[in-house]
């Protein structure tokens, strides 16, 4: 990527951390997004995703913590066997167009996700507890493998399955997130790898958009255009990366 393009894409960046946060998301996805719309090399997209994610979930988690949706009950049956998973998906290095067909396939799903919404259960129930650790696990290994945080797909089960209403939803995921982030992010540099350049220069501005974001994503429900423009960057993006993957 030209270094001339770098302010651009820490603007797009900042953006996607903005609008990700207010659903309790930390962006990964979006970042792998537009990432690949800028031409960086997919050997760095998937640590520096990993990285940015691990700032905006710390502070979405804080935030939506502090707002008192975070339900620890509900969490720690996903996350005791998604982290070790994650770790192991992070040290995995795929062949470039196997992870771009990989990444391409879950932006795709991705931008399904934000177009079919699940509505806000009206009752909830707790999963049994080896449906939860055997799906947080799953859900774990291939956040690792993609180098997102997992929980893009981890929000919708538990609307779909009625385990959570969307406010616990958002506040669980965003931790799941931040622990596979970390545990990604680690299984990929323990195959020794450096500590993505390109990282260090979008902090301040995923630090940003995740904070006002996730401010007001824990005090009221996103606005539904906002996920219909999400879903079209993810779906041009995954779109990109199928098509580069199998041409």
């Amino acid at each position: 990527m030209s270094p001339e393009l770098l302010p651009w894409l820490a603007l797009c960046v900042f953006v996607v951390a903005l609008l990700y946060s207010s659903v309790g998301h930390a962006g990964a996805s979006g970042y792998l997004a537009v990432m690949s719309l800028f031409g960086v090399a997919p050997e760095l997209m998937k640590p520096t995703a990993l990285a940015l994610n691990i700032l905006v979930a710390a502070i979405g988690s804080a935030q939506f913590a502090r707002a008192g949706h975070f339900r620890w009950s509900l969490f720690w049956p996903f996350a005791v066997l998604a982290v070790p998973l994650a770790f192991a998906g992070g040290a995995l290095a795929l062949p470039p167009s196997a992870f771009r067909l990989l990444v391409g396939a879950v932006l795709v799903f991705s931008a399904l996700r934000f177009v079919l919404d699940p509505r806000d259960p009206a009752e909830t129930r707790p999963p049994a507890l080896p449906v939860a650790i055997g799906s947080g696990g799953a859900l774990g290994l291939l956040a690792g493998l993609t180098g997102t945080g997992g929980g893009i797909f981890l929000t919708p089960l538990l609307l779909l399955m009625r385990w959570a209403n969307a406010k616990h939803a958002a506040a669980i995921s965003v931790l799941f997130i931040l622990a596979n982030s970390s545990a990604g992010l680690l299984g990929n540099l323990s195959r020794g790898g450096d500590f993505p350049k390109p990282a260090l220069a979008l902090l301040g501005a995923v630090a940003l958009g995740g904070t006002v974001g996730s401010y007001f994503g824990s005090q009221r429900l996103p606005v539904p255009a906002i996920k219909r423009l999400l879903a079209l960057v993810l779906l041009t993006a995954g779109a990109k990366l199928v098509w580069d993957a199998v041409a």
